[in-house]
């Protein structure tokens, strides 16, 4: 057994224990993490196989956006754990089931194996390209020539997603301190500056009386 074979079945390990830690533990935080630990696993296995883009890429948005923003809500939600637990031998049966159809369905796929592709090994143009480089070079190159419009296509509507999510939550209140754009624009110095005459020369105050201390009035 080689370096890179040990090496996957120490991630593959790891990943298992991971994944089964998930669902077995009692604290929600725990869980969590156990699933960021999974998630690197996965990774780790992605990377042996020379698939550094989705490697990188499951770092990123999974572990660093998405687990980290279940982690803060898992933490600030007072998730009462009895009420949980209510109703597990209950429903156990059902989940029994379908997790043996599961594994079932995955020794079948996996124990066939993946026939060889009959496909013809001739590459030319882009494919030659494609193979001297690697997985993330040859990723882009595809993206950015033969997938060009359904890339811009799906960008378009992401950024008609946001716009739209933006524009239904957006609510306008009463009580906000917001100002216009346009009415800053439209602005005239007359609606800024107020003019207040005064006059040149004032006439000096008329200076309070001195009282009298007890020692002048006793001289």
């Amino acid at each position: 057994m080689d370096v890179k074979t040990g090496l996957f079945y120490f991630f593959a390990t790891v990943l298992l224990l991971a994944a089964f830690r998930v669902i077995t533990a009692r604290n929600p935080v725990h869980a969590v993490l156990f699933l960021v630990l999974a998630f690197f696993q996965a990774s780790m296995i992605w990377m042996l196989l020379e698939a550094e883009f989705l490697a990188i890429t499951l770092v990123l948005v999974y572990v660093g956006a998405v687990m980290v923003l279940f982690l803060f809500v898992v933490m600030m939600l007072d998730i009462n754990l009895d009420g949980v637990r209510e109703g597990f031998w209950k429903h156990f049966p059902l989940a029994a089931v379908v997790g043996v159809f599961i594994i079932v369905e995955m020794s079948a796929v996996l124990l066939a194996g993946f026939p060889n592709s009959d496909a013809p090994a001739v590459m030319t143009g882009l494919g030659q390209a494609v193979a001297a480089t690697t997985n993330t070079k040859a990723l882009g190159l595809l993206m950015y020539t033969h997938y060009l419009y359904p890339l811009e296509v799906a960008a378009a509507i992401l950024l008609v997603g946001m716009i739209a999510a933006i524009a239904l939550t957006l609510r306008h209140r009463k009580d906000i301190k917001a100002i216009d754009p346009a009415d800053q624009v439209r602005v005239k110095w007359a609606d800024r500056l107020v003019v207040v005459k005064l006059d040149a020369t004032q006439a000096a105050p008329v200076a309070p009386a001195v009282e009298t201390t007890l020692e002048e009035k006793k001289a």
